[in-house]
């Protein structure tokens, strides 16, 4: 039951090449995303200089699953990552098992390539800010097109792009962080300094706990990607290293960077000036930085193509893996010489492209849907990765405690306070008008899943045992 799958003699043929530089890189770069640079002004502009708490609140259950998920891949490194764990954590009731497997893997592999849709559609409009003449179709097509190939030539070549997108991010992450702390600091040139900002339009909390609340429901969006470090760990050189660090890592560092970030933005902008609107760009300029609005595109353009990347990534092994289990077409299993699966990776990007053509086609219905309903989905996997964990790890201490290298902190009460939380944020979702349509649209999306899961007998053919692929 426990077997390492590339301990077998037929484990899979998928590259085992990804270094522990990508994996780190992976792993920090999947949670600094264009939500940081623009969507967070949001929030921002919702709940006050509270926002600080909004993010604080989001950012500690991602540290929480990320620390399960930590614990699961580094003693069941597998293809698939969580959608292993939630079949494996309920095989002791097989329909349930199949039940949570089919449900994350499929809600994980929309989510992600919706992620590709609306990632294409944003990189057109700031590729748009240098190239206005070029129709904006065009611009996400050609992105599409040159992320696809970068990952159809191996899991190598996506681990070096996405290094290198997320370094940029992370270098500028950084650098505003230091230039931001000089100027609060009063240690720039001509600075007030200082943290006025915070308290003087209204005081920390002008508009009261609720947008607070609701600022945490909309961050969770922006933190969803970290996990892919774990999808990846199947093709890493040393799984159980390369995790163990890459998502300490996360830990680390995620609530720095993004609450670290949010609290300079709010000290140096006032939260309610329109400024907001770009709260990065305006802070650039708050400080007087040169051509901030350049810059600040360039940034999160990257922070937009290496989302792409990763979509296509972890959508195509997600899709992947759901093969093995019979829960997606056979076909979409076939690897080429290089060990790469390229017909799961053009799935995703037709499914992409297709949602990027509603973008244009049916803006306010079909596009809709899929951007209000994603989020949610994101939840919801989240919910089952935990739910895993709590069943998982009390069978390895049984059966397997020396596969337990990496542990989840105050075993099982952490995981019940994360699980609490998200559940929590759902029910909010409830009660935030503005969350409502969100929240139905992808409880539909949910039903959508379970209705398939139903029928999904029509598609399956014969599984494949474990750690076989066809190819």
């Amino acid at each position: 039951m426990y077997q390492d799958p590339r301990s077998n003699p037929s484990a899979s043929r998928l590259q085992h090449s990804l270094k522990q530089r990508h994996m780190s890189m992976i792993a920090l770069g999947g949670v600094i995303g264009a939500g940081l640079f623009v969507g967070s002004g949001v929030v921002i502009h919702s709940a006050g200089p509270a926002a600080i708490i909004s993010f604080l609140i989001t950012g500690a259950l991602v540290v929480l699953v990320m620390r399960m998920l930590g614990e699961m891949a580094c003693a069941l490194p597998a293809v698939g990552s969580f959608y292993e764990y939630a079949r494996l954590a309920f095989d002791d009731r097989p329909a349930a098992g199949e039940l949570a497997g089919f449900l994350t893997g499929w809600m994980y592999w929309y989510f992600w390539v919706i992620v590709v849709a609306v990632e294409a559609v944003a990189g057109a409009s700031l590729v748009q800010f240098w190239l206005p003449g070029v129709p904006a179709w065009t611009i996400s097509l050609v992105l599409l097109v040159l992320l696809t190939l970068t990952n159809l030539v191996s899991v190598a070549s996506y681990g070096e792009f996405e290094f290198w997108f997320a370094s940029i991010k992370v270098a500028a992450i950084v650098v505003f962080l230091f230039l931001g702390g000089l100027y609060v600091l009063g240690l720039w040139p001509h600075a007030t300094g200082g943290l006025g900002n915070i308290t003087a339009h209204g005081g920390f909390m002008p508009n009261g706990i609720g947008p607070v609340l609701s600022g945490a429901v909309a961050a969770t969006g922006f933190y969803f990607g970290a996990e892919i470090v774990t999808i990846a760990a199947a093709e890493a050189a040393e799984p159980h290293q390369a995790v163990a660090r890459a998502t300490n890592s996360v830990i680390s560092r995620v609530l720095f960077f993004y609450v670290g970030s949010i609290l300079l933005v709010v000290a140096l902008v006032p939260w309610n000036s329109a400024g907001m609107a770009t709260p990065y760009v305006s802070a650039l300029e708050a400080i007087h930085i040169p051509a901030a609005a350049n810059i600040m595109n360039a940034v999160v353009l990257t922070a937009v193509l290496s989302a792409l990347n990763s979509g296509l990534y972890a959508s195509s092994r997600m899709l992947f893996a759901l093969t093995r289990r019979g829960d997606a077409p056979a076909a979409l299993a076939r690897l080429n010489r290089r060990g790469v699966p390229v017909r799961a990776i053009l799935a995703g990007t037709l499914f992409g492209y297709a949602a990027v053509v509603m973008s244009y086609v049916s803006p306010d219905k079909v596009f809709a849907f899929l951007v209000n309903s994603y989020g949610t989905v994101a939840i919801f996997v989240y919910v089952l990765i935990a739910l895993s964990q709590l069943r998982l790890r009390a069978r390895l201490e049984r059966q397997a405690p020396e596969r337990l290298k990496v542990r989840m902190w105050c075993f099982p009460w952490l995981t019940y306070v994360a699980i609490a939380g998200m559940l929590g944020i759902v029910t909010a979702m409830a009660f935030i008008p503005s969350q409502r349509t969100p929240l139905a649209l992808g409880v539909v999306s949910l039903a959508i899943l379970l209705a398939a899961f139903a029928l999904r007998s029509i598609w399956r053919g014969p599984r494949l045992p474990q750690g076989q692929y066809e190819t």
